[in-house]
């Protein structure tokens, strides 16, 4: 009996419910509990401005430096999870929004280019591809050991390739494939969407990172 694509569906099933849960998270964070932070954060602002006390008008002008970064933390862990941008601009969109939250994050320089014009891709493919490069910066930030890195985006007619980089200490690819179910899960995530992904890298010489998505 041949039980591939039994298992094929079943994986693609515990991904898309791990996913829509995160989107869930992700959605409650920002507009719940972020939205909440945000009125009391206007409300201690007000408060605020009426204290005539200074030992308490500082004490409360502390705690709406409190919310207001704790606001910040909240809108950036919400971005992490899933992006809002994802599904209504695209993935060209939520990887900028992304790697500018990498960037202030990790302090890695990340160079993105965009070549030729962005197709319209399903919601699964946008997240699992959001999920895949995300999963290959982190790793950067992890393993690397360098603060600068690249991420190509080409489109074309009938096939996306997109190509992750850095030029950091690299790593003995079949060892890490054993160790890492990181690196295991971006092939998985891109077999379960009719794409693929190579992962080539040297010691001392860097990683490089393909990926490609038929397009219809």
């Amino acid at each position: 009996m041949n039980t591939k694509p039994l298992k094929k569906n079943i994986s693609s099933y515990i991904i898309q419910t791990h996913e829509e849960e995160i989107k869930r998270i992700a959605m409650e964070l920002h507009e719940g509990v972020g939205q909440s932070l945000y009125s009391l954060f206007t409300g201690m602002q007000l408060i605020e401005k009426e204290i005539e006390q200074p030992a308490m008008k500082s004490y409360a002008g502390d705690m709406n430096q409190l919310l207001e970064k704790t606001i910040q933390e909240i809108r950036l862990l919400a971005v992490e999870l899933h992006p809002p941008t994802l599904t209504t601009l695209g993935l060209i969109s939520a990887m900028k929004s992304y790697i500018k939250l990498y960037t202030s994050t990790y302090g890695i320089e990340v160079e993105i280019e965009n070549l030729g014009v962005e197709s319209k891709i399903s919601d699964r493919e946008s997240i699992t591809l959001f999920r895949v490069c995300q999963e290959a910066l982190v790793n950067i930030a992890r393993y690397a050991d360098t603060m600068k890195a690249s991420i190509l985006f080409k489109w074309k007619k009938s096939r996306l390739l997109i190509m992750i980089k850095d030029s950091g200490k690299g790593f003995e690819v079949e060892t890490a494939m054993n160790k890492s179910s990181g690196l295991a899960a971006m092939s998985e995530r891109m077999h379960l969407i009719g794409g693929k992904c190579f992962i080539f890298s040297k010691i001392d010489e860097g990683t490089s990172i393909e990926i490609s998505l038929p397009l219809y």
